[in-house]
């Protein structure tokens, strides 16, 4: 998927940058939190392959033309001879106060409290596409044949309640992706240990899709830095 830096640019509601180390700041802000996964996108060491987004489309039988995911590829550059890009993923951010919860007229659309994740009930979803509607970040899709709205959920019946992290984490041949329980040691290790940003629209709640600073988005308009 190639998208214009212009375009990228001009969506954001709010990057938000936060330079390691976090202290016990973090730590404080998670201990009375119900359980959250999240998902970590390296973006120092994604290639831009879309392995990741292939592997997703077999599991979860996507639709040739729909993604429950994929890797972006944003020229930072517009020059016709540009062959330098941004590799951003695209998919569902598991935010907090989702609008796409709150617009469906079914409650199709659910946050399980059990682990955070955004979910669609394929029995209760009556294909109306208000949530694909009112999610800011474009990242469902009305499934053609069962007419049931579908987006990321990290492959949480396929995979993760067998015990398996989601597709996309186990194809991606460069390690760039980290997935598990936000309060769990491996991933407060890593977001104590690197600097990172959040992409976030305005608006929506807080993604727990978290993303390694690179060169490419350290600067630009439209952009608040936030150093904790």
């Amino acid at each position: 998927m190639r998208v214009s830096r212009r375009k990228f640019v001009a969506g954001i509601g709010s990057v938000i940058f936060f330079s390691a180390p976090l202290g016990s700041a973090l730590a404080a802000a998670t201990d009375k939190k119900p359980i959250r996964y999240a998902m970590i996108h390296d973006e120092t060491r994604c290639n831009g392959c879309n392995i990741c987004a292939t592997a997703c489309r077999r599991l979860n039988k996507v639709p040739t033309g729909m993604a429950r995911m994929d890797i972006a590829h944003i020229p930072l550059s517009l020059k016709e001879d540009n062959d330098k890009y941004h590799f951003f993923r695209h998919s569902c951010q598991q935010c907090e106060d989702a609008p796409c919860i709150s617009v469906c007229p079914t409650g199709a659309s659910w946050r399980d409290e059990s682990n955070g994740i955004v979910r669609v009930n394929k029995e209760k979803c009556i294909g109306c596409s208000y949530c694909i509607s009112a999610c800011p970040y474009q990242v469902r899709y009305l499934n053609p044949v069962t007419h049931v709205a579908d987006k990321c959920d990290f492959c949480l019946e396929s995979r993760l309640q067998k015990g398996f992290p989601p597709i996309c984490v186990s194809a991606c041949p460069q390690n760039a992706l980290l997935f598990g329980r936000e309060d769990s040691p491996q991933i407060q290790q890593w977001l104590k240990t690197h600097d990172y940003y959040l992409y976030q629209l305005d608006g929506v709640g807080k993604p727990h899709l978290y993303r390694r600073v690179g060169p490419h988005v350290q600067g630009g308009d439209n952009v608040d830095r936030k150093s904790t």
